[in-house]
């Protein structure tokens, strides 16, 4: 791979409700909104010799690919490591809930009722963008979630995972990364996985 192109998903029913869904078998579907913004978002990369998109394991990132690419046959490939986190008792209920929980709790933390800890969520993004790295296609297109892209972007801002990401990523909107930028801003997420801070 040489250059990703970063998107999250259209709006969600649950998030135009505030809800938390890391679970891929409740089908949480685009809103009418998010369906035209996967669409602006296809319009967005037309131009763009995309060899391959991935998703999560999450429908709503899937729907968004599928209209974003509508027509132009580019594989679409669910990697589930690339999924929301695994809320536990969470799932379902208010994200306010959810980050109240994640910002008083410690990384290695495990969300109550089966969730998972920070750390595990870091490690299995970074381990997902590692894979992408590997990859023949030259340009490939992710619609994931905002928590894998705020990572990212923080970490290339030479910022490592925090207990509060609060960096506001829009949905459906092309954010392009070279494959030497994302290889940096996976060195800052590896440094932080050796010596966690929080």
């Amino acid at each position: 791979m040489e250059r990703l192109i970063l998107a999250r998903h259209g709006e969600s029913t649950y998030s135009e409700r505030g809800l938390v869904n890391g679970d891929a078998s409740v089908d949480v579907g685009l809103t009418a909104a998010g369906e035209e913004q996967a669409r602006e978002l296809g319009r967005a990369v037309a131009g763009e010799p995309i060899g391959l998109c991935v998703v999560s394991g999450l429908p709503r990132t899937r729907a968004t690919a599928e209209l974003a690419l509508a027509g132009r046959g580019v594989p679409i490939e669910a990697l589930p490591a690339f999924d929301d986190p695994r809320a536990g008792r969470f799932e379902g209920l208010s994200l306010d809930e959810y980050r109240s929980w994640a910002w008083s709790a410690g990384s290695a933390e495990e969300a109550p009722g089966g969730g998972e800890s920070r750390r595990a969520i870091v490690a299995r993004y970074a381990a997902a963008y590692r894979g992408l790295l590997g990859r023949a296609e030259s340009v490939v297109l992710a619609v994931l979630h905002a928590l894998p892209i705020a990572y990212v972007l923080e970490a290339l801002d030479g910022s490592p995972p925090a207990p509060r990401m609060t960096r506001r990523i829009a949905y459906a909107q092309p954010v392009p990364l070279a494959a030497g930028e994302l290889r940096r801003a996976l060195d800052v997420i590896d440094a932080w996985q050796e010596a966690p801070t929080w």
